[in-house]
């Protein structure tokens, strides 16, 4: 393809471009950095590890009804849960016209139907839109320009509508990466706003994948490993680190 492919290149948005290194394609928005990816041969896995993090809601959530990503990226995470939860309706909030085309065109991203919306709008006026509180179970929040700075939106006012969005036991994950500032910034946000707030280990170049509770649970381990293999057995994800890293998690916070 090439570099600026006019099919995704539209002016007023970063251009999405490819590479593809054994066998994994990558997304980029006419920089370096790496926007998501996919491995040709298994397009509806979840090639990046901290993109599989932000499924950890599954621990929490057995039949999610509605699943909704702000961030298409390289549409990794909606194609998995349009495929894996056939009974839930999922949307997916991008504001870039060339990151939908591109994921329709190279990332194998299903059209719209009446289970998936893909939506080319501003992921604030999604959360701040009334007609969407109260209506989700798992939101799953990545969202970073083209040079990899973000989360782009990280106010309170942001995180209060990602809040009302959800339904009462709803579960945020939200990726937390780039400069130092960003992590403190974006986690007093969320702890202003939701009821507990956990994090995972830092992955993947930095990533750290937060997971936010709209109602803190009562977490009993055993049945989260429990979940765990069943996540693993019926998903392929490595459900048990997210366990164990949450374990290590309330370790740290006690000493």
């Amino acid at each position: 393809m090439s570099e600026h492919d006019p099919r995704f290149s539209q002016p007023g948005h970063p251009p999405a471009t490819i590479t593809e290194f054994e066998g994994v394609r990558s997304l980029h928005l006419g920089t370096s950095w790496e926007q998501g990816a996919m491995r040709l041969a298994r397009p509806d896995a979840i090639e990046l590890e901290y993109v599989q993090m932000m499924m950890a809601w599954h621990l929490f959530l057995a039949a999610p009804r509605h699943i909704v990503q702000l961030g298409l990226g390289s549409a990794a995470l909606t194609k998995f849960c349009y495929r894996r939860f056939p009974d839930a309706r999922v949307t997916a909030v991008e504001l870039n016209p060339n990151v939908i085309a591109i994921c329709r065109a190279l990332f194998e991203l299903p059209p719209n139907d009446e289970r998936l919306q893909v939506r080319e709008m501003n992921a604030l006026d999604f959360v701040l839109d009334r007609k969407n509180h109260g209506t989700v179970d798992a939101l799953q929040v990545d969202l970073y320009d083209e040079e990899a700075r973000g989360p782009v939106l990280d106010s309170p006012e942001f995180y209060q509508g990602c809040f009302d969005c959800l339904r009462p036991n709803g579960i945020m994950t939200a990726n937390v990466f780039g400069e130092f500032g960003n992590y403190d910034k974006n986690l007093e946000a969320m702890t202003e706003v939701f009821d507990a707030v956990v994090w995972l280990p830092e992955v993947h170049d930095a990533n750290i994948v937060v997971i936010a509770f709209k109602q803190a649970p009562q977490i009993d381990f055993s049945v989260l490993f429990e979940r765990a293999g069943e996540i693993k057995r019926r998903l392929n994800l490595p459900a048990k680190k997210w366990v164990e890293g949450l374990k290590e998690w309330m370790r740290d916070q006690a000493g």
